[in-house]
């Protein structure tokens, strides 16, 4: 399989939340790996419903917004728009 990243991804064990919007609540993930670019996310409850485009909060008031750029029934990958 070839490589398409543009950034070397760094393997991390960190939690997150996916914001659909601001009323909606928000979704814990894992976050598996990141990069400058982008991240894989574990999702426990499922990707079902999870749409193409969000926000992701990470500990210390940091926010990504993202476009999913593939998906499992468990994991995401993402790249920060």
């Amino acid at each position: 399989m070839d490589e398409r990243r543009t950034a070397i991804r760094m393997k991390v064990l960190k939690t997150g939340r996916i914001a659909v919007s601001e009323k909606a609540p928000k979704i814990e993930c894992a976050v598996r790996n990141l990069s400058g670019s982008g991240a894989c996310l574990q999702v426990h409850s499922g990707t079902f419903g999870i749409p193409r485009e969000f926000e992701l909060l990470l500990d210390g008031g940091l926010r990504h917004p993202c476009k999913v750029v593939w998906r499992t029934e468990s994991r995401l990958g993402v790249s920060f728009a």
